[in-house]
């Protein structure tokens, strides 16, 4: 199916139904309960969800196949919303024509760096590109903000004005981005009992644009352009003492995965016109990389996964705070309850970095692998247990203890 296999076509339907069906696996709590703190089935989330799927998909090109590890993919990214919104700003707010601008001018942009950087390996390359980044944030922070050739408007970011031409705007189109007309807010919400859901144009757009991005990924890592790739990650010394020339497949890799980041920036933009410098810091690029290392570098799934770990637990930790403890522990007497509260203050609110690093450590720690060994070692386990029962059924011993 698709040119896939039997392996790769289920795991991509796994990650279509997944995808489609996010609003309700999202919302497993009621509204009005309590646990609704934990619902993450809200427009906004689920679009950084897919979004930052995939920036992390385009970065495991480059970092979980090739092996270059690059600090400087938030340019691409910051690249990709600028674009997105001049084109908004000149033309109309249709996205098509942005999201392909805004992949156009990344995929430039990436084999400029790429071409320089490339000449360096190893944590050389991972320097050089996390200067280009912070160059590219300091350009459109403040050089590119001369009101003479305004292209960033600094600190304010860039946004779409009145007064700008939008020459294809048509006159009962949105003031909004929009696709042919469909407004990227439009939102339809099914209330089944205390349950809310919320089905938004603009997450599936992005859900859509994912799984075909998703798909694309998996083309490149079963071609022999992808096995190549795994070979200059495996042992690049030896390939060029055999005379084979890989620098047009790393920069290829760099240019793809540019291209990756700069539709995430696109799809940002179309989701909220607005581009600041931003997203062009260093940390940015940090975040990425935290993605993929923590859903399992080099796997399929696993930067998908380690984007939503992220965004969600940042999102949960980030909404708790007293009041919602108090509210949590109130059952508890006053002093025992403010002592609970205490001890957990830290670790959520303004503090919910520290309980992100702490679980980032743990996994690190005891799944090398990141989350989809941790899957894997689930499978294996339960696997493991079936095959043993099943052994003792076929052998008529009793898994019941002796009486």
């Amino acid at each position: 199916m698709f040119g896939l296999d039997k392996k790769d076509t289920s795991l991509l339907i796994v990650v279509a139904i997944l995808t489609l069906l996010a609003p309700f696996i999202l919302n497993p709590f009621p509204t009005d309960s309590a646990m609704a703190q934990f619902n993450a089935g809200y427009p906004d989330l689920m679009q950084r969800f897919v979004i930052f799927g995939i920036f992390a998909v385009g970065f495991n090109i480059l970092f979980g196949l090739t092996g270059y590890l690059s600090f400087g993919h938030a340019a691409f990214l910051g690249v990709g919303s600028y674009s997105a919104v001049w084109m908004f700003k000149l033309l109309s707010y249709n996205i098509i024509p942005a999201i392909v601008l805004a992949v156009i001018i990344a995929g430039l942009f990436s084999l400029l760096i790429g071409y320089v950087s490339l000449r360096r390996s190893g944590i050389y390359f991972s320097i050089l590109t996390l200067a280009f980044a912070q160059m590219s944030f300091a350009l459109a922070y403040s050089v590119l903000s001369n009101p003479k050739f305004n292209l960033t408007n600094g600190e304010t970011g860039l946004q779409v004005y009145n007064d700008d031409p939008q020459i294809l705007q048509g006159a009962n189109a949105p003031d909004l981005p929009h696709l042919f007309g469909l407004s990227m807010r439009s939102t339809y919400t099914l209330d089944i009992g205390p349950w809310a859901f919320d089905f938004n144009a603009g997450y599936y757009v992005c859900a859509i644009i994912m799984m075909v991005a998703f798909y694309i990924a998996i083309r490149i890592f079963r071609s022999p352009f992808g096995m190549m790739l795994r070979a200059v990650k495996s042992n690049q010394q030896r390939m060029n003492y055999t005379g084979l020339n890989t620098r047009p497949y790393t920069l290829a890799a760099f240019v793809i995965s540019g291209m990756y980041a700069g539709l995430a920036g696109g799809l940002m933009a179309a989701m909220d016109p607005l581009a600041g410098a931003e997203r062009m810091q260093w940390t940015a690029s940090g975040e990425v990389v935290l993605m993929t290392i923590l859903g399992g570098a080099g796997t399929l799934i696993g930067p998908v996964l380690g984007a939503g770990f992220i965004k969600y637990f940042e999102n949960i930790f980030s909404k708790i705070n007293d009041n919602v403890l108090h509210g949590w522990f109130a059952f508890l007497p006053d002093g025992l309850e403010d002592a609970v509260v205490t001890i957990i203050h830290p670790f959520v609110g303004k503090g919910w970095h520290l309980t992100l690093g702490i679980m980032f450590m743990l996994v690190v720690i005891f799944l090398p692998g990141g989350l989809v060994e941790g899957g894997q070692r689930l499978a294996a386990w339960f696997r493991g247990k079936r095959g043993k029962a099943s052994d003792d059924k076929s052998t008529g011993k009793s898994t019941e203890p002796a009486e």
